[in-house]
């Protein structure tokens, strides 16, 4: 498999150390991956669709979603998608010829190339977007009460 995962935190062992694990937060860590799995197999679903894979669905979001800027470049679609620099190149090009992205060249860098999202990548995308709106919508609630519960039992 081909992801780069950054290092956060603690080591799970150390973490371990720090506090014991109850039988209710292990429910609930059971329940919150069970409610983000299915997120992620509809999300799957729908990018399937609309003919994309979910790299592809999320590429472009990553693109879109960007902040402060309407463009990404290969490295960093690599680093939002997890995946090393040359799986982003190939992604990129696939949507490329999908006529979905447009490379520039950046102006400020020659070097380096601006991945933007085209017309048609736009409408994809809104499409996709307002389905996993509705979708995030019916998980609230799940969402909500099992991060409440991690809030009361660990803090911030």
């Amino acid at each position: 498999m081909n992801i780069h995962r950054p290092k956060t935190g603690a080591s799970p062992t150390r973490r371990a150390k720090q506090r014991a694990v109850t039988k209710a937060n292990y429910e609930a860590l059971a329940e919150f991956r069970y409610a983000l799995r299915k997120f992620q197999a509809f999300s799957e679903d729908a990018a399937a669709q609309s003919g994309l894979t979910p790299q592809q669905h999320q590429a472009l979001l990553a693109i879109k979603g960007a902040p402060e800027t309407d463009w990404l470049s290969i490295r960093q679609i690599a680093e939002r998608l997890l995946v090393r620099h040359h799986t982003a190149v190939g992604l990129v090009d696939r949507l490329v010829s999908l006529g979905l992205v447009l490379r520039k060249t950046d102006p400020a860098d020659g070097r380096r190339i601006q991945v933007h999202v085209t017309e048609k990548g736009e409408k994809t995308l809104a499409a996709l977007s307002v389905n996993h709106l509705e979708e995030l919508k019916s998980i609230r609630p799940t969402l909500r009460k099992l991060l409440a519960q991690f809030e009361r039992e660990y803090g911030s």
